[in-house]
């Protein structure tokens, strides 16, 4: 991130403490290079409001910071739960805070699932709708997986993003990421899992949370799925996030070296796809293919990572900042192109295999 930019941030945060919003859109505009729709995917119906103008009132009320992906998800229909399976809601509380979360249980049983996956929606979104839009219950149900969707608070964030990008939430132990191996740990222990049969996937802020999660506690998840994310450690306050989604930034994060599956949408205004190599890094073996899938071309790339891990790159041409393959029961979903939860439930299927 360059220095003008830092400091156009630090400067609008400055004038909307002292009450001037006004001058204050001016700056994050110009900061932005007068394009104040840059962060913008879709229609704004829902609220009439861009991106921006929601920072500004974040910003206002001085709380955690959160792009607010147009489209608010919170009205998703009822999640439908086939005979024999549940869908409940629980409550985590451990020594970093607490969270509540739903829980898919297959209707396999609890004594025959094979393992979980930890689902982190995106800004806006809450764990209905993303169940609803990423239709990961039907998969899980197919291959008898637990599937566990932490809810964000406003409290914790005004715009209900995970904090990937806070310092307070970077480290091992301690925040989001503790609070969310907290939770996989806890069901891992009740249903009696085996060691590798854990996993975490988001999008967005999710997917970078994920991301975290990976490098943070590979002793916990077995592998992530990173959806249009960050790398982790890509920004540390709230002028290095928006330059770290843009594309830009010093640090640019660091990349992988657990087992890892990364999709991004090449026309992605919200989060650049050059976020996507940065989470990979250099990957090593590479074997590079490409395919059509619903009308979408993806660019695969899979190899390994620098410490002999699988990893596997999905760069989908036309897609935006969207769940590629979704249903539009949810938010922020692209019904074309590959069905991104089948490719991570393979994934995954294949570290426990190992």
């Amino acid at each position: 991130m360059n220095d003008e930019f830092a400091t156009a941030m630090r400067r609008s945060l400055d004038l909307t403490r002292a009450g001037n919003l006004t001058e204050a859109t001016r700056q994050i505009q110009e900061a932005l290079g007068g394009n104040a729709a840059a962060f913008d995917t879709a229609p704004k119906a829902d609220t009439g409001r861009s991106p921006l103008g929601k920072t500004v009132d974040d910003l206002r009320k001085r709380s955690k910071f959160g792009v607010k992906m147009p489209g608010a998800g919170l009205g998703a229909k009822p999640v439908a739960v086939p005979e024999g399976a549940s869908f409940e809601t629980r409550q985590y509380n451990g020594p970093q805070g607490a969270r509540a979360y739903r829980l898919y249980v297959p209707s396999c049983g609890a004594d025959k699932v094979r393992g979980l996956v930890v689902m982190l929606h995106g800004c806006t979104q809450n764990p209905e709708d993303f169940a609803a839009g990423t239709t990961m219950n039907t998969h899980a149900e197919a291959h008898d997986l637990l599937v566990a969707y932490p809810e964000q608070t406003r409290g914790n964030n005004a715009n209900l993003c995970w904090n990937w990008f806070e310092p307070g939430h970077q480290a091992a132990g301690r925040g989001e990421p503790a609070i969310l191996a907290g939770i996989a740990l806890e069901i891992a222990t009740e249903f009696k899992l085996p060691e590798r049969r854990v996993f975490a996937a988001g999008l967005s802020a999710g997917g970078a949370m994920a991301a975290l999660l990976g490098a943070l506690h590979p002793e916990t998840f077995s592998a992530v799925g990173v959806h249009s994310g960050l790398p982790p450690k890509a920004a540390q306050d709230i002028a290095s996030a928006f330059a770290a989604m843009q594309g830009s930034g010093q640090g640019q994060g660091t990349a992988l070296e657990c087992p890892a599956i990364i999709f991004h949408g090449l026309a992605d205004h919200t989060v650049a796809p050059v976020n996507a190599g940065r989470i990979t890094g250099t990957i090593l073996a590479a074997e590079r293919t490409t395919s059509t899938e619903k009308g979408r071309r993806c660019q695969i790339t899979k190899g390994e990572t620098t410490a002999a891990n699988p990893i596997e790159l999905w760069l989908i041409e036309g897609a935006g900042h969207a769940w590629s393959g979704g249903s539009a029961a949810g938010s922020y979903t692209d019904t074309g192109g590959p069905d991104a939860s089948a490719e991570m439930i393979r994934f995954f299927n294949a570290q426990m295999d190992t």
